[in-house]
């Protein structure tokens, strides 16, 4: 009985199976393979340009770790963005072709394509904006993956990524900020080429001041033996900059690797401190005298009796 009842379906199934089998021979596997070679095209488009990427990387590559050069930058970022730009124009030249070889006319979708894209740019004039600032900031090499930017004061951190439309930074706490190119109005890179450590104390009016930047450029030429890969120069003590209530102020400048002012700066203030206090040097601090007026309302009033 399950043998009558399932050999219709079975007919009708294996009827099924035949067509689709002489489907196949008339045009199937000739579509499928035009869909492989489109397939295999593209795949091959990404093969070349992240062979490219990575052949622009070594060129520029200097063999150090520890410093990344203007130019590796400049290249991961291009890199980049050669991928994601590869990988979206294969996909959508994939799936045309696939529409293509099943009998789909993608003239109008093409037509159509671009009268939407006409009213999308009208419609999204925003995005039209962030992808063309994006594309003069890639041009122009502002910045690039890897530096140390902030974007009109509100942002500071190192960029992960960059697109035509967005630019990905993270800051000291972890956050990652996703910043459209278009919104960008003014870029301090703080990691461009080479950078300088801004470290500035106070002595007291008391101290030899000669004999204070003395010690300050002594500490500052150690500092550049020390870490000959971070100090590009022996520090510069520019003198006095301020005179303050309670401290005179004495700036230094110290020339560093990009992206590295903030640790030698912090290593600077370290060695200074533990200087001054072998020398004798103090580091005033400001300090506030309260006078208490006391018992002196009630003799006033004893004696105006």
């Amino acid at each position: 009985m399950i043998v009558l009842f399932l050999q219709p379906l079975i007919k009708t199934e294996v009827r099924r199976f035949d067509h689709f089998m002489a489907w196949m021979d008339r045009v199937g596997w000739s579509r499928l393979e035009h869909l492989l070679m489109v397939g295999a095209a593209c795949l091959a488009i990404l093969w070349s340009v992240k062979l490219v990427s990575r052949a622009v990387r070594r060129a520029v590559d200097d063999g150090n770790e520890e410093v990344t050069s203007d130019a590796e930058r400049r290249a991961e970022t291009l890199g980049s963005v050669l991928n994601n730009t590869a990988r979206v124009l294969a996909v959508v030249f994939f799936l045309l072709m696939s529409l293509q070889e099943f009998g789909v006319n993608i003239g109008p979708l093409v037509a159509g394509a671009g009268i939407a894209g006409v009213a999308l740019g009208f419609g999204a004039q925003s995005l039209v904006k962030d992808v063309i600032s994006g594309f003069f900031l890639l041009m122009e090499n502002q910045f690039g993956v890897g530096d140390i930017i902030s974007v009109d004061e509100k942002h500071t951190g190192t960029v992960e990524r960059m697109t035509l439309r967005v630019t990905q930074i993270r800051d000291s706490e972890g956050k990652a900020h996703f910043i459209p190119n278009g919104s960008v109005v003014r870029v301090v890179v703080l990691s461009k080429e080479f950078a300088r450590a801004k470290v500035e104390v106070g002595v007291g009016y008391d101290t030899d001041i000669d004999a204070a930047i003395a010690l300050l450029t002594r500490i500052g030429k150690e500092l550049a033996e020390a870490w000959p890969d971070r100090v590009l120069e022996p520090t510069q003590v520019l003198g006095v900059e301020d005179l303050g209530e309670s401290a005179v102020t004495l700036r230094t400048l110290t020339k560093t690797a990009p992206a590295k002012q903030w640790e030698v700066a912090r290593e600077l203030r370290r060695r200074i401190l533990m200087a001054f206090r072998e020398a004798g040097i103090d580091i005033p601090y400001p300090q506030r005298v309260i006078h208490h007026r006391g018992e002196a309302a009630p003799i006033a009033s004893q004696n105006l009796d």
